[in-house]
């Protein structure tokens, strides 16, 4: 038997879990054995209670999971363990929490038994979380941090620019009326450059968070961007977060472990109530961008919620309603109000973290945010047509 058939059909043993039927005939290495019983622990259909309730023994499985597996396949297994051997209720447990390997679903579940920790465990859960957090900062800091700045620049109009700082399309447009025919150029008298010289807020920005169940990943990311721009002089940023009822975060936003352990996972949905109150609180419409994060389950009033989203858009308000904030894939979400609210001029799409920077560089130039979507490869919610 070759190497690479070798290597297959250990592979097919340990897919197949060893049982009287699986007929390979393999035989496996004292290492092997090891692995075989951490994915027998998890996925082995026979087993009543999997880990069992014995704390000790999680924490070492966890442990195991991490010398046999890369990263990305131990994030999948933690998942499927919390799903399949409800460790949610051990996650009460120091031990477990120090054992296990931190990531964004891990943090969502934590946000969520916030109210079953306490003492030492919950002192435990803030370090995982910060953890989780200090390295999304550094992985998405900079790109929304340059992204925000040079969209500012670039929307605001400097009438005396240096030369490396002018506008060229702006000042040709301006320009069109000293075309000089027989010299076949255009007298730039008016010259229109990216503005760099104020240091006030020039923009506002509005971020309104669903902190529904599904959209627990969403709100640790926003959290995250919501932190960055409070930090840019240029942006004025106001942080929501609403179920049923709607909570100001926007004094917490310097650090956003406070913004997580504050959010309250769950419970039911009133997008129009969180649309009014975040209505309420804009004074330049013409710049202000508003995000709303939802998957646009509405439980309040849906045509208010439409009501409410016209007025915004007709008095110049950059709105746009992301379906997810997240790196899991296609969301589940309202479609007929996402297209209702598409065709009212709220563009409606999923948006990965990595591709939001881009995302509010092009609301705060006031870009076709629709257009700007399928030019990233992202599917918008198509309009719905108008009744009348």
């Amino acid at each position: 038997m070759s190497g690479s058939d070798a290597e297959r059909l250990r592979r097919w043993r340990l897919v197949l879990g060893g049982g009287a039927a699986e007929g390979t005939g393999c035989t496996l290495t004292e290492r092997d054995q090891r692995l075989d019983g951490t994915l027998g622990a998890l996925y082995d259909s026979d087993r009543k209670g999997g880990l069992g309730a014995s704390a000790p023994s999680v924490p070492r499985w966890l442990g195991d999971i991490r010398d046999y597996f890369p990263a990305s396949v131990v994030q999948v297994m933690q998942r499927d363990a919390f799903e399949r051997l409800d460790l949610k209720r051990m996650l009460t447990e120091p031990e477990m929490l120090e054992a296990v390997q931190p990531d964004v679903s891990l943090v969502s579940t934590l946000i969520s038994m916030r109210g079953l920790l306490g003492g030492r465990t919950r002192e435990t859960a803030r370090l995982v979380v910060r953890k989780v957090v200090d390295a999304l900062m550094q992985r998405l800091e900079e790109p929304l941090r340059q992204a925000v700045t040079g969209a500012i620049d670039r929307a605001s109009i400097n009438r005396r620019p240096r030369h490396a700082e002018i506008d060229w399309n702006r000042t040709i447009r301006a320009n069109l009326r000293h075309y000089q025919a027989e010299y076949r150029t255009i007298i730039p008298e008016t010259r229109l450059g990216h503005g760099r010289k104020s240091r006030g807020s020039l923009k506002d920005v509005i971020l309104c968070i669903d902190q529904s169940g599904s959209m627990a990943n969403s709100v640790v990311y926003s959290s995250i961007f919501g932190a960055v721009m409070a930090s840019l002089p240029a942006v004025s940023t106001r942080l929501v977060v609403f179920d049923t009822e709607v909570v100001d975060l926007s004094d917490e936003m310097d650090d956003p472990v406070e913004v997580l352990f504050s959010v309250q996972l769950g419970g039911g949905t009133d997008i129009n109530r969180a649309v009014g109150y975040c209505a309420s609180r804009i004074t330049r419409p013409e710049d202000t961008v508003l995000v709303l994060i939802s998957d646009l389950y509405e439980g309040g009033v849906e045509a208010g919620l439409l009501a409410q989203a016209q007025r915004l858009v007709g008095a110049g308000v950059q709105v746009v309603a992301l379906l997810a904030l997240s790196d899991e894939g296609a969301p589940a979400y309202d479609r007929g109000l996402a297209a209702r609210l598409a065709g009212l001029g709220v563009p409606a799409f999923a948006c990965t973290p990595d591709l939001f920077p881009d995302m509010m560089a092009a609301a705060i130039r006031k870009q076709d945010l629709t257009a700007w979507a399928a030019g990233a490869g992202i599917a918008a919610v198509p309009a719905a047509a108008r009744d009348g």
